[in-house]
């Protein structure tokens, strides 16, 4: 049975990290408002995007750039797994490693070759543990306190610096998009060759016939790399909104775990107290008695 004293240390050192964990909470929360809006501001932008590739794609019947028609294999795949560069978020990082997993033991499995690309430092921890020999390089993005454009660019640039040099015929994208404060959907998308969601708005402007000039092939050598980074970018902004969101999720329930922790520890202390007061009570008693 440990003594009051122990009772007393344990009970200051959970307060201490029920402080912690609130305050993690309430800054989570003040992040996620403009990580939130950041992401859902680029969401039109990115969709508008789609819906002109996909278009420019139909008119140019699969006769396109490499980027958009692919090399011809589906041999080597590349898997660009973002994830956050910190813990204490709950499920988040653990949920899209699972969806990167699921995919390259599937794509290993179909004999083809992967190769990986890990974007924040816990999905390299995680990753190579199965994949070690499979991870080309890993982007750290401690360093950066708000997500910009400029910030997706240098990791676009390397997937397409890596496709033109002919490493890998696919490249599949995974974050976690953002729904709301307890709801983030692990999400794997297809950016070289682009696959495009054949949604209904989407399915109607396609049905529409566009004049381009130049002609098509010339807008989409221009456009698909474009597209690469915006894809990138969007991911980013949305893994920003998802961490924040799990990560407050996750400290208001730790803050609650940590109070009800110290209630229980509070009601044994009480109850100790009261068993020594007792059986002193009882010894000075016997002991009056006896004389």
């Amino acid at each position: 049975m440990p003594s009051l004293k122990d009772l007393r240390n344990r009970i200051a050192s959970v307060t201490s990290t029920q402080k912690i964990t609130k305050a993690m909470q309430m800054v989570a929360a003040a992040k996620l408002r403009r990580a939130q809006a950041a992401a859902e501001a680029a969401r039109p932008y990115a969709d508008r995007v789609e819906t002109v590739l996909g278009n420019l794609a139909a008119a140019a019947g699969g006769q396109g750039p490499k980027l958009l028609s692919g090399t011809g294999s589906e041999q080597v795949h590349l898997l660009l797994v973002c994830t956050g560069e910190r813990g204490l978020a709950g499920a988040f990082n653990s949920a899209i490693v699972r969806l990167a997993r699921e995919k390259a033991n599937e794509l290993i499995a179909a004999g083809k070759t992967i190769k990986i690309i890990c974007v924040g430092k816990k999905g390299y921890d995680q990753l190579r543990r199965s994949f070690e020999k499979q991870i080309i390089e890993t982007v750290d993005l401690r360093g950066v306190r708000n997500v910009t454009y400029e910030t997706a660019q240098p990791i676009a640039k390397k997937v397409l610096d890596r496709f033109d040099a002919g490493e890998f015929d696919v490249c599949t994208l995974f974050y976690s998009r953002f729904k709301s404060v307890i709801a983030q959907i692990p999400t794997a998308q297809q950016i070289i060759p682009p696959q495009f969601e054949e949604e209904k708005k989407g399915a109607e402007d396609r049905r529409i016939s566009y004049d381009y000039e130049p002609d098509e092939g010339d807008i989409l050598t221009q456009l698909l790399p474009a597209a690469v980074g915006a894809r990138v970018y969007r991911a980013l902004l949305e893994n920003q909104a998802s961490f924040y969101g799990a990560q407050m999720t996750a400290m208001d329930n730790a803050t609650r775990n940590a109070g009800e922790m110290i209630r229980k520890q509070r009601l044994r202390y009480n109850r100790t107290r009261q068993a020594m007061i007792t059986k002193e009570l009882i010894e000075i008693i016997s002991g009056a008695e006896a004389l």
